[in-house]
Order: C-alpha cells, then structure tokens, then sequence
C-alpha cells in the first residue's frame, strides 16, 4: 500500500455519499434538460407509499400532517444515502464487484419502479440510467484499483492516495452541488405556474350565494369561513406535485356508458361553470384535527357530463384515476342525485393550485376524499361495485365514505386560561346534511346551545360559539357537539380514523381565573 493511502471506512462513508449525491444530483439535472422525466427518488417513493401498512400511513399523518410527504421524501434520501454508504465500505475494502454491483442493483431498483408506475416511457427512465452510471464512474474514478504486483505479477488491490482522493472529492463534491443547482432551476421551466397566473377563468353562470364576511361571527381564534388557498390542507399519495399543462390536459370518460366521451380543458371552459362553496374532509383527520377546510369552488358539473354519457342501469361506480396512478371510486347515486358534484378548475377565485389538483379536479360534496376528491384527474369509467376496488380499499378503507358529523373547538386553546367571559367557539360540520345545533358542555354538565352563523348551504361547515361566563374559577374540562340537519346527533363513542373516519367529542381544558 502507498505511504499516503488511506483506507479506514471513514474514507469508504465519504466516497459512498460522494458517489451516490452525483448520482443524484446527475439524475436531477436530466429531470431538468428532459420534459416528462423525474427523479429516481419519486417513483421509489411512490411504491413505499402504497405499500406501507394503513397503521403506518396513519402514523405520519397524525405526527407530520401536510408535511408528510416531506418526511418521507427525506427518509428516502437517508436510506439511498446510507446504501451508498455501505457501496463505499464495499469499494475501499477492494470488493469492487461487490460495490457495482449492489449500485447497479439499486439502479435497478428504480427502474423497475419507472416500470411499473402508470404510463412508464423511457423518459422517465433515463434519469435513474444516467444516475447510476455516474454514480459507477465516481467510484472507479475515486476508489482503490488493482495493480500488477512487482514482486510476484499478481494483481493485487492498492490503497488510494489520500492527498488525491481528497482532491477528487472536493472537485465531485463541488460538482453534485452545481449539477443539482443547476438541475432544479431547469425543472422550473416544467411548472404549471406561469401558466397558471395566466390563465383565465370564465364567468360563472350559477354563482354562489352571498359573501364569505356574511358568514362570520367575527370571533378571534375560529377558522375563517374560506380558508385561504395557501393554507387549505393537503394530503395525497403524490410525492411530487404533478406539473399538468392544460394544452395535454384530456379526461377519459368510459365504462358502463353508452356515448364514450374525451373533453379537453377547452371543452370544460366552454360548459356553463358553477361556484360553490363546500367543505372537502379527509378520513384521516382526527377529533378535533385540521385536515378539513372550506372553499369555494368553481366547475361544471358532473351529473351533466355522465348524462351526456349515457350511465348505463348497471353503473354503480364512479372510477376515477389520477395522472399518477392514484384511483377513487365515489358512489354514482352521490354525483347523480342533484348534489353539486363538479369538475372543479377554480379554487377562491383563481385556477386550482397545482398541489391542489391543477388543472382539474373532483369535488363531491358529503364524501371524504378519498372516495371523491381526486386531482389532477384525467379518467372516469363506470362500474359496478364488484368490478374495481379502488386504491384505498384492499388497504382496510370503507368503500362508502360519507363525512360524519363533527364539532371542533378552536378557541380557546386547551391549556388556556380565561378571565371573566370566556368565547368558545369553532366550526362544526356534517356536509350535504348540514348542521342544525351545535352545543357544549362543562365537566360533563348540562348541554347548552351555542350560537351559529348563517351558511350558504348544507354543503360547508357552520361557525359556531358559546359565551360562558357562569363557571367557578378552576380548571374545567369543555366538550362541544354537533347535530346533522336531519337532527341526529354527532356520534359521542370515539372511534380511531380506519375504516371510515374519526368520531366522539372533541375536548379542551380550561382554567378560569378568579
């Protein structure tokens, strides 16, 4: 071995991280020069995600909630990184073979996942191609080769000089970064926001019923009526947002319908537009949790496309697929008995966020999402029941989603101390059946009826609030509840999210002062 050689697994870590992050950063750079492609991470990703068990899922949404693709995102990095890791260990222990070949193997890895990902094409292959060879090249460029020994003619495996491999490593290192940096700046010229900002949305012909202000309470601390685009919530299976152009948007209509139909976004602008406002839940959204918002939504309707279909008398599911593979089956007599159940391209008065579902999405007002909600929407095809199960529901879903009726305390905050008159107050919901009463109690006293603000219709969620000023000054434990429009009271047994949402009372403590 040479007198500066340097061949501890401290130094096999480091070629392993370089290696992999040029991989990487080459990959990101194709992802940026070739429209279509994307990152040997995401297809990866994408099956980890629906291969996780539900309680799993349930898990990172309840501790991470929208940033759970952020988590996930970075706990893929780690595991490719610490691979590499263990790749470098391989190559300065002069198992070279053994080190190309388990980078191959992840390469592998990552192209079966391209394969096997909706609508694979070589495009979407070539970044995890490109990738792995660079990341092959940076360890045979940097790491220990054989030599012809003088003594005996044997080949044997040399260190590496550590002057050198110190000298590589910063000029690979320098390189993933600019790579990358420069890959990442290129991939903005695939984002639909430019687009986006200029697009124009048509008037409505059906516009929604008075103002957002004329249902607020004006109560410090409760959700406003319109949630906000930025901070609506998201949850979805894709790892990266889908970037769609409405010039490649186009929407499948088949199945058990007589006309088969293809619309194009020209096609929808061109369709009388309605807005509404309506409260879209997740199933996975806890007692008192905030996956649950508000907005107004403008589209067309979908009861009228499939008339133009012709549902045939068997359909009985509405199939529809996102442009990432992800598929919802909706109940056809939810979109078909008169509910505003919508092609929506609008969202509180401008085009859809891309993270939520530009440029199309659905909207069916009383289910879940998860059985109703599905962006970046670009297939619908009728079915019966037995013919399809969609994504969710060999995973341990309901295949019927209907919201449930929920009360939630937004203020004040459990822990909270009060003086004097204290406003509790928050929104409750029990969406296409509306809210009839919401009440509260205190240390499981007598139930007393809140306040509610006036809604536009039984498809959005109520502000409601309760001035208490009655209480001794301790700690007190306040409960809230809600009734649907029909009267029946929100269900008081709690039950977890899986099967079919969440239930019980949500709970706060509170301390009045003296």
């Amino acid at each position: 071995m040479n007198n500066g050689s340097y061949g501890s697994k401290k130094l096999g870590a480091v070629l392993g991280l370089l290696a992999t992050a040029v991989g990487l950063a080459a990959a990101e750079l194709v992802v940026g020069l070739v429209q279509g492609s994307s990152s040997p991470v995401v297809p990866v990703g994408q099956e980890f995600i629906d291969w996780t068990p539900k309680w799993l899922k349930n898990w990172a949404i309840e501790q991470f909630g929208t940033s759970d693709k952020a988590v996930l995102v970075s706990g893929a990095l780690i595991v490719v990184l610490g691979l590499g890791v263990v790749v470098g260990i391989l190559m300065m222990r002069g198992e070279r073979a053994g080190a190309f070949a388990l980078t191959g193997a992840i390469g592998v890895v990552g192209a079966w996942a391209v394969l096997i990902r909706p609508d694979p094409t070589i495009a979407k292959l070539v970044p995890t191609i490109v990738g792995t060879g660079v990341s092959i090249a940076v360890l045979w460029w940097l790491g220990p080769k054989p030599q012809v020994s003088e003594e005996d003619g044997r080949r044997v495996m040399m260190g590496v000089d550590r002057r050198q491999f110190l000298t590589g490593a910063v000029t690979v290192g320098s390189a993933a970064a600019v790579t990358g940096g420069v890959g990442r700046v290129l991939q903005q010229r695939f984002e639909v926001n430019e687009e986006r900002a200029n697009l124009a949305i048509p008037d409505v012909e059906s516009a929604a019923q008075a103002v957002p202000g004329d249902f607020e309470l004006g109560v410090e601390g409760i959700e406003s009526f319109v949630v906000p685009n930025d901070n609506f919530y998201r949850i979805d299976t894709a790892l990266v947002v889908p970037q769609v152009r409405v010039d490649t948007w186009k929407l499948q209509i088949s199945g058990l319908v007589d006309n088969p139909i293809e619309l194009t976004f020209d096609d929808l602008l061109a369709r009388p537009q309605i807005e509404r406002h309506i409260t879209l839940s997740c199933v996975s959204n806890p007692v008192g949790g905030d996956l649950v918002g508000n907005a107004l939504w403008q589209g067309v309707l979908l009861k009228d496309i499939l008339d133009e279909a012709g549902v045939q008398p068997d359909a009985e599911q509405v199939v529809s697929r996102s442009i990432d593979g992800w598929t919802c089956g909706s109940p056809l007599e939810s979109i078909m008995d008169g509910r505003d159940a919508m092609l929506a391209i609008a969202m509180n008065g401008e085009p859809l966020p891309a993270q939520h579902g530009y440029p199309v999405r659905i909207v069916v007002p009383g289910l879940f999402g998860y059985v109703s909600a599905t962006k970046w929407v670009t297939d619908i095809r009728l079915t019966r029941w037995d013919e399809f199960d969609a994504y969710w529901i060999p995973r341990g879903w309901s295949k019927l989603g209907p919201v449930k009726t929920m009360a939630r305390i937004d203020t004040p905050r459990s822990g909270s101390k009060g003086t004097g008159e204290v406003a509790i107050g928050g929104v409750a919901w029990a969406v296409h059946r509306g809210v009839s009463k919401v009440q509260i109690r205190v240390d499981e006293g007598e139930w007393r009826d809140a306040e509610m603000a006036s809604v536009p219709s039984n498809d959005t969620w109520v502000q409601w609030v309760y001035r208490l000023n009655d209480v001794e000054p301790r700690k007190h434990t306040i409960e809230a509840r809600a009734f649907d429009g029909m009267g029946g009271p929100q269900p008081s047994e709690p039950a977890a999210v899986a099967p079919n949402g969440a239930q019980g009372y949500h709970r706060i403590s509170l301390t009045i002062d003296g």
